[in-house]
């Protein structure tokens, strides 16, 4: 089984920056792409960033030159700096995964989610 776990979310002014880390875990073979996401109260979950491991990355429109999205592939995590944040940014933030893990092949795991809060 794989497990996905954020981290680094919490209460920021805007302009701030934070950091999210996604660490997968678990019996994973290879990791061939990973994205955050994110849903604040009453919208859509959107599709923020995303990696393909060796491959491409895409934005949201919004976050483009203000969010970069990067992966450490013998961590198994994938990180996503936020610089100039605004309060629009605020949501739950998710990490999604494509993973092809060890006797099971592959398969697609979310996170639990990490709560972003862009705010004065």
């Amino acid at each position: 089984q794989v497990q996905l776990v954020e981290s680094g979310g919490g209460l920021v002014q805007p302009g701030g920056s934070l950091r999210l880390s996604c660490a997968a875990s678990g019996s994973i073979q290879s990791i061939f792409r990973m994205g955050w996401y994110r849903q604040a109260p009453g919208k859509q979950r959107e599709l923020v960033a995303s990696i393909i491991t060796g491959g491409s990355i895409n934005y949201l429109e919004s976050v483009k030159g203000r969010f970069a999205i990067s992966g450490d592939n013998a961590k198994n995590t994938v990180f996503l700096q936020m610089n100039s944040l605004k309060p629009e940014d605020t949501g739950v933030y998710t990490c999604n995964a494509d993973v092809v893990a060890q006797f099971l092949g592959p398969g697609n795991y979310w996170g639990q989610g990490t709560q972003v809060t862009v705010s004065s």
